[in-house]
């Protein structure tokens, strides 16, 4: 696999540094080998963007804070994957998402 140069963030480094740098490679390459699709990669960002809306009720509580930390980073990885590996957008979603 190729090295991973997403562009940095503009927030501080924080504890959960080492874990994201796990969870974006984990994703690269399951892209990479076809594990998941830009679909679900569409899929899980709509996911974590839905977090914000229900933090503390989900199954996992979370502030909103970091909710919508998350979903801006998992948007930028999205993108990032979207335009490195390509691939079919969810159906219905192509027009929106250009």
């Amino acid at each position: 696999m190729g090295s991973l140069d997403l562009p940095a963030s503009s927030s501080h480094a924080s504890a959960g540094d080492e874990s994201l740098v796990i969870l974006q490679t984990l994703l690269c390459l399951l892209r990479e080998k076809n594990v998941l699709s830009r679909a679900d990669i569409e899929e899980l960002c709509d996911r974590v963007a839905s977090r914000t809306k229900q933090c503390e009720s989900a199954p996992f509580p979370c502030s909103e804070t970091a909710a919508s930390a998350a979903a801006s980073e998992m948007a930028r990885i999205g993108g990032y994957i979207g335009q490195h590996y390509g691939g079919k957008h969810r159906r219905g979603q192509a027009a929106t998402r250009n």
